[in-house]
């Protein structure tokens, strides 16, 4: 009986690397009486194969081995409910998700255990930082991790200084920080600048310092200023009732400052803003209001309020470039706003370029993608 339990064993191995499916291993386990099935499995995942296991590019096989009442998946691609449920195989600790995503996919996840306990993978070793805490990340095979998340010590570094500011308009303060690029103190003349809502997140979780010092490096990009600055009330100020005294903040109290401080470029064409979410919501109100003072806007997976609709639909046209992406997993209620958003640009012939990725709505995508809009506003062939 070992003995044939072992032939099985490497015929399921064997099968595995020659074609045969992950279902056509499920079946001949199935077939097995309850109690030689956990050998197989563990010879299965003894094998060498990578988690999620991954089959044809698109199929992925979520897995999980130990003791549970119920596992379910949890992630970008389910808005973050816990509705994947995992199938454990009888007589084994072995559990299971099939499912199929693009080749190109890039998407976070948890387990949830027994309803309550959420886990990252832990066949897993990739994971992804986001505002909740890191979470186990699903690369599929057509997936490359871009080489500018890196940090490089064999390239030059831009400093990043620390502020408080405060502002009378809100009657707060916050921490603000500036990106000098490379060289700065050393060269003379006017630099362009991007301004993150969300600074501090964009430095911690998309690691922008690392992406502008790469694309610096490489010649991608002209040497930028960058400036960081944090909400204090973050719904309210980027999309609620204090947009407009944050505003204030942004366009009277903080870019003067900035302004007289460090050489930055006033001419609007070569300063750009941008944001995620709510963050790219505030970017494009503070653009549509102020086009003298930022003439660049980036929206990545933004919320799109009416007014920001309705002033690009019906008023004046003003001379502002826009990026704008979305997650083809993003959270449901904004895809429509920012195709909407993109439709909109399209019939009024502004400048924009769309992208929408196989992801969802999350640090690790925006981080991604960061390159796309400092390339295009601040590429080497168009700023002079």
């Amino acid at each position: 009986m070992k003995r044939l339990l072992l032939i099985l064993q490497i015929t399921l191995i064997v099968s595995l690397a020659t074609g045969q499916t992950f279902q056509d291993m499920l079946n001949r386990i199935n077939n097995l009486p309850e109690p030689d099935r956990q050998p197989v499995v563990d010879s299965f995942m003894n094998s060498g194969h990578t988690f999620p296991y991954i089959e044809s590019d698109t199929v992925t096989h979520f897995i999980f081995r130990g003791p549970a009442l119920n596992i379910k998946v949890a992630g970008d691609a389910t808005e973050w409910n816990p509705q994947l449920i995992m199938i454990k195989i009888s007589g084994t600790d072995f559990w299971y998700h099939t499912i199929s995503y693009p080749a190109d996919a890039r998407l976070d996840y948890k387990f949830v255990m027994n309803g309550s306990d959420w886990i990252l993978d832990p066949l897993n070793s990739h994971t992804c930082a986001g505002g909740f805490g890191p979470n186990s990340e699903l690369r599929m095979p057509s997936c490359e991790v871009p080489p500018e998340l890196s940090f490089y010590p064999d390239i030059t570094h831009g400093t990043i200084k620390d502020t408080t500011f405060r502002s009378e308009v809100l009657g707060n303060s916050r921490t603000i920080k500036i990106y000098l690029p490379p060289g700065y103190n050393t060269s003379a003349g006017d630099y362009p600048v991007i301004l993150f809502h969300d600074g501090l997140e964009y430095i911690s979780l998309a690691k922008a310092n690392n992406i502008l010092d790469y694309l610096i490096a490489h010649q991608k990009i002209v040497p930028v200023i960058g400036i960081f600055v944090p909400p204090v009330d973050r719904t309210a100020e980027y999309a609620g009732n204090k947009m407009d005294r944050f505003t204030a903040l942004i366009v009277d109290e903080l870019m003067p400052v900035i302004d007289n401080k460090f050489r930055t470029s006033k001419d609007s064409k070569k300063r750009a803003m941008m944001g995620a979410s709510n963050g790219g919501n505030i970017s494009l109100y503070i653009g549509l209001k102020h086009p003298e003072v930022f003439g660049k806007i980036a929206a990545q997976s933004s919320n799109v309020i009416s007014e920001i609709t309705t002033t690009l639909r019906d008023g004046k046209k003003v001379d502002i470039e826009f990026y704008v992406d979305v997650g083809a997993y993003d959270i449901g209620e904004l895809i429509p706003l920012v195709q909407g958003l993109v439709n909109i640009l399209q019939v009024r012939d502004y400048p924009f370029r769309f992208y929408k990725w196989n992801e969802g709505h999350s640090w690790g995508n925006w981080e991604g993608h960061l390159r796309y809009p400092l390339i295009q506003f601040f590429n080497m062939n168009i700023i002079k």
